[in-house]
């Protein structure tokens, strides 16, 4: 009877996981359906990458932060730079459409020379450099090692210095063996479309979304399993990469104009920022005050003026 029981319940967990799988890979796939490339697949080295190109004027590159995609980029501030830039907006690696560089998380590094990379194949020449969130510190990461291939630097909501907070929960688990294997699937195939709306919401407290932004972002496109472990990695690798090019900084030539929320709880102005405009030479920062970590989206106008100021300070206005 035992061995009886012990073959029903794990015939049970079989069929079980079967119903996980299938359910997370026709999400998936709808998930691709309802929201396709907008740009164009180009191979860089043996990676093919997902980039939107518009607009005319001084080059401008657009790096998107953790669990995103092109999409926030292209909600509402790629098109308004695109009247006087001409603008390069690329899924990070395992993210949007662009193919996930390794198994145990690209590096900053790593991330830095495909974005740089990508964007020279695309003709862009010596671009003012753009990265929100974590693609902020792809962007430092980028003026450190590729000094020689930009024009200028705007860090938005960029973490940038080490901190002392534990790694979420969430990624703990999804960047584990175990997690990533189990948790990540199921999370795919039964999380809610109403806890990604709730997960929206509080990134951009204490402001709300823009009309329309969680229909245009694509969320389910990050909950696909090759994005959720592209990102748990990369978040589990971040501090680790941080703490070692935090040295780096002052090395850094090119204009630099960061642009920071005073309410933003999630890369928080004081212990970022505040120590990075220090740290890099001729440096300006700018605060925003009241606005919290979706600042591209809150305070578009301030934004787009720190790009111009740092495209003036490059001699490219």
């Amino acid at each position: 009877m035992a061995v009886k029981a012990f073959i029903l319940i794990i015939a049970v967990l079989a069929i079980g996981w079967a119903i996980v799988l299938l359910r997370a890979g026709a999400r998936e796939d709808a998930a691709e359906r309802r929201f396709p490339p907008q740009g164009q697949i180009l191979r860089v080295g043996d990676t093919d990458v997902h980039a939107v190109v518009m607009g005319s004027g001084p080059d401008l590159v657009l790096i998107h932060g953790a669990s995103g995609s092109t999409r926030d980029m292209t909600f509402s501030l790629a098109p308004r730079l695109a009247e006087t830039y001409r603008v390069f907006v690329i899924d990070r690696p395992g993210l949007g459409y662009t193919d996930r560089l390794s198994t145990t998380g690209a590096s900053l590094r790593q991330q830095a020379a495909l974005m740089q990379q990508a964007a020279g194949l695309l003709g862009a020449r010596a671009p003012i450099v753009v990265g929100h969130s974590y693609g902020g510190a792809v962007a430092l990461a980028w003026a450190i090692h590729h000094p020689d291939t930009l024009a200028a630097l705007v860090p938005v909501s960029a973490p940038s210095n080490p901190w002392t907070t534990p790694l979420d929960p969430l990624y703990r688990v999804t960047s584990s063996w175990w997690g990533s294997r189990i948790v990540v699937p199921l999370i795919t195939a039964l999380v809610s479309e109403a806890r990604v709306e709730r997960t929206i919401r509080s990134i951009f407290e204490p402001q709300a979304a823009p009309q329309g932004y969680a229909a245009q972002i694509g969320a389910p496109l990050t909950l696909r399993r090759v994005s959720m472990r592209a990102n748990a990695d990369q978040r589990a690798n971040l501090l680790d990469e941080i703490t070692a090019q935090v040295a780096d900084y002052d090395r850094i030539a090119v204009p630099t104009e960061i642009v920071h929320g005073t309410a933003d709880e999630i890369v928080g102005l004081s212990i970022h920022s505040e120590k990075l405009v220090e740290q890099i030479p001729g440096a300006l920062l700018t605060r925003l005050e009241g606005i919290g970590h979706m600042p591209h989206h809150a305070s578009e106008d301030e934004i787009v003026a720190a790009i111009d100021r740092a495209a003036t300070r490059a001699g490219l206005r």
